[in-house]
């Protein structure tokens, strides 16, 4: 289980191969909120999203013997692309399964990066058990993209940048709000937080119709999505909350938000009109949640999880709403 103490030893990990991503502020968005809203911007993380804290956490707190098998990881694409860039720095080989439907440019990268690309189709076949198979067949070490410890603790660092980042801005938040799939992401932050942070409330985010966390939390037990595709936020869309995840989200995080697709694409309008950065619907949820859905007059953290979009999506949100 992942805990405070993983967290410190990933940073140390992490330190000179990881970016310390800024946290900003932008007072047109403070007028929107009515409150000042701190941006922790992920997206700016190598690969475009956070998901390279944990991937390079995870690979390199491997043995030697585990790494020169190769890596194996199942990812719609951002966890993809941060494994292969951690495999790619080890000198090892990776296979990536990824959803035939995750955005190109997603694809691209992770192949662009040194990774073989398995792709599969989410609604008629089963990611666990392509896994399972290749695992078997290619001996590989799997590294999840969010059920795993050392996950968790990569992940973390970003909460005790967070809380580093607040203390310097001047800021008091009473909430952390984070895009939320699986959870590794939300649970890493509030592990980190229950103590450099404590009085925080972190709070999951979810796009309508991939609710299972916001429901899980709310009635106190794993709950599934019924949907497992059709959602522009790809990278947060998964079965159901992890089951090392779930009691780390249950114990620490307040209810969960949940998000209309449209209310994402304005905030990526916004986000490039006002802080000049790029995001994908899914990594722009919390921001999203922080200036349309959430109330309240203190200080907010919203953490923006990735920036890796297709063009055509980017400019749609520009069009509609920049």
């Amino acid at each position: 289980m992942s805990d405070l103490t993983m967290i410190r030893a990933a940073a140390e990990r992490l330190k000179g191969h990881a970016r310390v991503t800024p946290l900003l502020n932008s007072g047109f968005l403070d007028e929107i909120a009515g409150r000042r809203v701190f941006v922790k911007v992920e997206a700016l993380q190598h690969t475009g999203s956070f998901k390279f804290r944990g991937a390079w956490s995870a690979v390199s707190a491997l043995s030697e013997a585990e790494r020169s098998k190769g890596i194996l990881a199942f990812s719609s694409g951002n966890h993809a692309q941060g494994v292969a860039m951690a495999a790619r720095s080890h000198g090892v080989p990776c296979v990536i399964i990824m959803p035939a439907d995750a955005p190109r440019v997603k694809i691209d990268n992770t192949r662009a990066l040194g990774a073989e690309v398995v792709l599969y189709d989410r609604d008629t076949e089963d990611r666990d058990a392509i896994g399972a198979r290749l695992k078997v067949e290619r001996g590989m070490t799997l590294v999840k993209p969010f059920d795993e410890p050392l996950v968790i603790a990569g992940q973390g660092t970003c909460g005790l940048e967070i809380a580093t980042q607040v203390a310097q801005a001047g800021a008091a938040p009473e909430e952390v709000l984070v895009c939320c799939g699986g959870g590794g992401l939300t649970s890493g932050i509030a592990l980190a937080l229950e103590d450099e942070m404590s009085g925080v409330t972190v709070r999951p985010v979810e796009p309508e119709f991939f609710d299972d966390v916001t429901r899980s939390l709310a009635t106190g037990t794993i709950q599934r999505n019924v949907r497992s595709s059709g959602s522009l936020c790809d990278a947060i869309i998964t079965p159901q909350p992890g089951d090392i995840t779930f009691p780390i989200l249950k114990r620490l995080c307040g209810p969960g938000i949940v998000v209309p697709e449209d209310d994402c694409l304005r905030a990526m309008a916004l986000a490039w009109d006002r802080l000049k950065v790029v995001l994908e619907p899914g990594g722009a949820i919390a921001l999203a949640a922080a200036l349309f859905h959430s109330e309240g007059a203190s200080d907010i953290v919203a953490v923006v999880s990735g920036g890796n979009v297709d063009r055509d999506v980017f400019v749609n949100a520009l069009e509609r709403f920049g």
